[in-house]
């Protein structure tokens, strides 16, 4: 009998066997590697419940295992998105942020390939460099007075996580309230840290008698946050000390039933419509200084306002999307771009976001504005690779070399975020 049940064994296990694994490198043009890094990156995500999602930066190195079972090793480089983890978007649909602001990181994972084509993640760490937040520019020298804070900005997500545990843990209701949106913040400096906040909590669908925290299973649903579940507006004032650690806390929110906070609130930000002659004046701010520093033959000129929003402090600071494009006026025949510059079809055209500071009884105007190349950001039409093949330096054991890289083409490699080095690689395969 037991002769029998090896032998029995052995005729299982000779066709397995015989089955040998081939390591093969990764391909940028494999469908599957996009996948299987997809994968990986949709997990990480899942693991936050607080911050921005991480986009797709690139994939540095990685082999493709297969055998009875296909097997993805690679690593991959993130950066950090505009995307809340818990808005319902994917990755895919998120931009860099500035590189001043964004964290960044790289992942090293090992994704199997099922027969039914489902991915799923066998191992995965990632290892996270903080961004340096914001940069203050010079009308913020005053110390010990109130600063206006950037929304987005990495360091208020403490004292806002602090903020909807408190809600949570203090309030009767039956779910869970998470963050929907900050509608303004500002710091001031007095041996420590403190903050006052205005932002918007939402109904989630996890009750607390099921889930005792927010995890990533508690979503929300924008489509119907003011109509079926309840939105709370919050102001709040909290006081962090040297050691990093929230010493003194007040909370105060009211039931909006969806009305929009900033209709009532000074000091918060407020839309302004994209034809507004308001925009007039720090659209022509935005548009000079393009003109004055980038490497262009011609003048460019404002095409299209995207998104603008405006804050009253101590003058209006003014957060304005738009688009702009290349003229037919060049600078060698043309002083300065004039009302009869007209755009060139076909020509270069600018995805641009400003900040624009002014306080017009002193005068004064202060701008940030930084540009992308449009047609860097345009997305590939289906069928075509996520990726392209770059060359990139890598500084191994005192040597540098150059290796192949697959760079992700769905979102821009600018935004912030350093260009390749190098030309692209005529092979599409990365090196070991």
């Amino acid at each position: 009998m037991k002769l029998i049940t090896i032998l029995f064994l052995s005729s299982r296990l000779l066709p397995s066997l015989a089955q040998e694994e081939t390591t093969q490198e990764i391909d940028c043009n494999d469908e599957d590697v996009f996948q299987a890094v997809d994968a990986a990156l949709k997990k990480y995500n899942a693991r936050n419940q607080t911050g921005n999602q991480f986009v797709l930066y690139r994939v540095t190195e990685g082999t493709k295992m297969v055998g009875s079972d296909t097997f993805y090793s690679f690593k991959y480089q993130i950066k950090e998105g505009n995307c809340p983890v818990q808005s319902g978007l994917t990755w895919q649909d998120c931009d860099y942020k500035d590189a001043e602001e964004a964290a960044t990181g790289e992942c090293t994972a090992t994704v199997g390939k099922s027969e039914t084509k489902k991915f799923s993640v066998a191992t995965q760490t990632c290892k996270i460099t903080p961004g340096n937040g914001p940069i203050l520019t010079s009308q913020y020298t005053c110390l010990g007075c109130v600063h206006p804070i950037p929304p987005g900005s990495p360091e208020l997500e403490p004292v806002l996580k602090h903020a909807v545990e408190h809600f949570n843990n203090h309030t009767k209701h039956s779910h869970l309230f998470a963050l929907r949106k900050v509608e303004a913040a500002q710091r001031q400096v007095v041996a420590g840290m403190k903050y006052e906040i205005t932002y918007s909590i939402v109904q989630t669908n996890c009750s607390k008698e099921q889930f005792p925290f927010l995890s990533p299973e508690c979503k929300f649903l924008a489509e119907v946050i003011l109509n079926d579940q309840e939105v709370w507006n919050c102001r709040d004032n909290a006081f962090v000390d040297i050691n990093q650690k929230i010493a003194d806390f007040f909370q105060n929110c009211n039931i909006s039933s969806g009305e929009d906070l900033t209709k009532s609130c000074l000091g918060c930000l407020e839309s302004v419509a994209v034809d507004s002659p308001e925009l007039k004046e720090p659209l022509g701010h935005a548009i000079k200084k393009i003109n004055s520093e980038i490497n262009h033959i011609s003048y460019f000129k404002i095409d299209r306002v995207k998104k603008a929003t405006s804050q009253v402090v101590a003058g209006v600071r003014y957060f304005i999307e738009f688009i702009a494009r290349e003229t037919n006026c060049s600078k060698a025949n043309n002083m300065e771009l004039g009302p009869d510059c007209v755009v060139k079809s076909p020509g270069n055209g600018l995805s641009c976001n400003a900040d624009i500071y002014m306080r017009p009884w002193e005068n004064k105007v202060e701008l940030t504005v930084k540009c992308q190349d449009i047609q860097v950001m345009t997305r590939r039409p289906p069928g075509f690779s996520p990726f392209r093949s770059v060359q990139v330096q890598e500084a191994k054991e005192g040597t540098t070399r150059l290796a192949n890289a697959c760079e992700y083409k769905g979102r821009s490699s600018g935004a912030g975020a350093e260009s390749a080095p190098g030309s692209e690689a005529e092979s599409s395969h990365l090196a070991q």
